[in-house]
């Protein structure tokens, strides 16, 4: 990742009198957190595809195993909730685990519009197996645990910030 000032090709602008070039320095990707999140996050899940290919896995259908091993027996709202995900992308994942044999949907008897998700045994023993793979992943990432853990110590607390200020727009 380039993040030198020098790498970015200058501005294009004929009347440059009245602007300050500082101001535009906000627009540069390298300035960008959001963009830093994001290519992370790519590049990391990009790491999980050679560890979940050989269970006919991604890295979505992974999460959603490792929600229900916190706490199975869960709705689909719930576990929307607890991934950030929406139903138009959870439903389709679900019904793709579920053909896969990792997890069971069970329509509420006494709520139709309530569905349970609950871990069947081949989801509950993929949870050994993918014990490996948060071990695999730091030695790739060449990560002290320390630095790990102050930075995810620091991703919690932005998530929780943007919770509050979510909830706090809702009302």
């Amino acid at each position: 990742m380039k993040s030198s000032s020098g790498d970015h090709p200058p501005l294009n602008n004929t009347d440059n009198s009245s602007l300050d070039h500082s101001d535009y320095s906000l627009l540069m990707l390298d300035n960008q957190l959001c963009f830093s999140l994001y290519v992370c996050s790519k590049e990391i899940i990009k790491k999980y595809k050679p560890l979940l290919d050989p269970y006919g896995l991604t890295y979505t259908g992974y999460i959603i195993l490792m929600a229900l091993w916190e706490k199975d027996n869960v709705t689909v709202k719930e576990l929307g909730t607890r991934l950030y995900l929406d139903s138009g992308t959870l439903t389709p994942m679900l019904k793709k685990l579920e053909v896969q044999g990792y997890i069971k949907r069970i329509r509420s008897s006494t709520d139709e519009r309530n569905v349970f998700i609950h871990l069947t045994e081949k989801g509950r023993e993929f949870r050994e197996e993918a014990l490996q793979f948060p071990k695999e992943l730091m030695c790739t990432l060449d990560l002290t645990p320390e630095y790990a853990g102050g930075l995810l110590q620091a991703l919690h607390q932005m998530m929780q910030k943007l919770e509050v200020e979510e909830s706090q727009g809702k009302d």
